[in-house]
């Protein structure tokens, strides 16, 4: 047996495979975000306990020895954490939008275009940079009492082997530090945020990840694990997305693009980021907008209807929703891909007394396709797209997003994630699995030629109301 394990922000998860990559169990355990005002944080220590949960639960359900474990999990946001990975304060999410005053002065000032220009990573207010220089400002204490700031799998790997040092891998280290050519810290990046007080917060990188062995609590003792990549380059290798140009787009919490390439972006708008990955050579061109299944989320909840009703939804309106639009920038830190707009917001345009909840999903489901094609775009696509998350479930939502995209989608079933995770822990432990097997997409949807060239018109519809959305979160 291999075990996936992939620490999302909401839920925790862990899925069992056999040596050809079938999916033999999943285990999941919900986790708690706190919201207020802006501010998102989580208990570490319930994330933990949710990791050691689902590990035993797994476990006991497949009665196979764990040959081997893959760590993955939510990026950016920073987890303070003593020396021993226990937590000094909860962790700051990647979806906290108090350091957003921060990013709005550097936009303006000229330091988020130099820090994109040597690091290829475009700040948004939850990412360890701007959440960095916040502690620093108004919680230095906290600064003080940790050993180091690290990435939410970081802190987990670092209690299930006993390290005795933070470390954690060139994807997360990615953003914002990173130089992308030499797979090292930028000691001027730190100089640009006022940060190069508190370079030893930074933990180690190990190229590409980390390895250990689990000290018993969750896994059994001595089972081979390794750490990352976090979980946006972690889907893409478990769906199979390397060669340059080829895309995956995750339909998860945050809607993630992902475009493989050759060389790291340091040009052009600044925007998204480079990521490194587990080949030299590699990058993945990182569109990941704030929000992706959270809208879908909440304009459900606020309509009283349900998940389960949501393919009945999709088909009781026609495309264009009776005319409603959705703008589903509805993070509180704003938008970080394939733009950075801290004070943008969500928009609902063209609903009257006649719109029905139906139009309302319908439109933020179109909505959420038009801002996937618009950093799929940004990113560089030019070959394949899969896709994968939670938001692949519903049928008529994938059909949707075909159309909207107007290209063919491989759908990659499963835990996809963790499935990353198992490919990159074997690679470094030196354990032979058949990653072709491992990455076989579950089948293929086709778009609807008059529906695809119909959202083709939305498309550009949805950038102009974008823009002018923008000019006014300016103002």
């Amino acid at each position: 047996m291999y075990v996936g394990i992939d620490v999302g922000t909401s839920l925790v998860k862990a899925a069992a495979f056999d040596r050809d990559g079938r999916q033999l169990a999943v285990e999941t355990r919900p986790v708690a975000l706190e919201m207020r005002g802006g501010v998102v944080e989580q208990d570490m220590h319930a994330v933990y306990g949710a990791v050691l949960a689902v590990l035993e639960a797994v476990t006991a359900r497949v009665p196979e020895p764990v040959e081997l474990a893959g760590l993955t999990g939510q990026g950016d946001g920073v987890w303070l954490v003593d020396a021993a990975g226990r937590p000094v304060r909860p962790a700051l999410s990647w979806m906290d939008g108090r350091a957003g005053a921060l990013v709005d002065g550097w936009l303006a000032d000229g330091t988020f275009e130099a820090l994109f220009r040597r690091t290829g990573a475009a700040l948004f207010p939850g990412c360890p940079g701007p959440l960095l220089a916040w502690l620093d400002r108004h919680e230095p204490a906290s600064l003080d009492a940790a050993a180091a700031a690290v990435c939410c799998k970081d802190m987990v790997f670092q209690r299930l082997t006993g390290a005795g040092r933070a470390v954690t891998d060139v994807s997360d280290a990615s953003m914002p530090f990173l130089d992308p050519r030499t797979r090292s810290y930028d000691e001027e990046a730190l100089a640009l945020l006022g940060l190069a007080h508190r370079r030893r917060l930074l933990p180690e990188v190990a190229d590409p990840v980390a390895t250990g062995r689990a000290l018993g609590a969750g896994l059994p003792a001595g089972t081979p694990l390794a750490s990352g990549p976090y979980d946006l380059p972690a889907c893409a290798l478990g769906a199979g997305v390397r060669a340059p140009g080829d895309g995956l787009l995750i339909v998860g919490t945050c809607l993630a693009s992902l475009v493989a390439a050759d060389r790291p972006a340091l040009a052009g708008e600044p925007a998204g980021l480079s990521i490194s990955t587990d080949r030299a050579g590699h990058w993945l061109r990182a569109m990941p907008a704030m929000v992706g299944t959270a809208a879908l989320d909440w304009v459900l909840a606020t309509t009283g209807t349900r998940h389960r009703d949501l393919d009945d939804l999709l088909t009781a309106t026609p495309p264009g929703a009776h005319g409603v639009r959705v703008l589903p920038y509805f993070a509180p830190s704003g938008e970080r891909a394939p733009f950075v707009a801290p004070g943008l917001r969500a928009e609902l345009l063209g609903v009257c007394l006649e719109s029905t909840p139906a139009d309302l999903v319908r439109a933020t489901c179109e909505g959420i396709g038009y801002a996937a094609r618009h950093c799929l775009e940004a990113a560089g696509l030019t070959g394949p797209l899969a896709v994968c998350g939670g938001g692949t479930r519903s049928p008529a939502w994938t059909r949707l997003l075909a159309d909207v995209l107007g290209r063919p989608l491989r759908v990659v079933e499963g835990e996809v994630g963790a499935r990353g995770a198992v490919l990159a822990a074997a690679e470094r432990h030196g354990v032979p699995l058949d990653a072709a097997a491992w990455t076989r997409p579950a089948r293929t949807v086709e778009p609807d030629p008059d529906r695809a060239a119909y959202h083709a018109e939305g498309y550009a519809e949805h950038l102009e109301l974008l823009a002018a959305a923008r000019e006014r979160a300016r103002r």
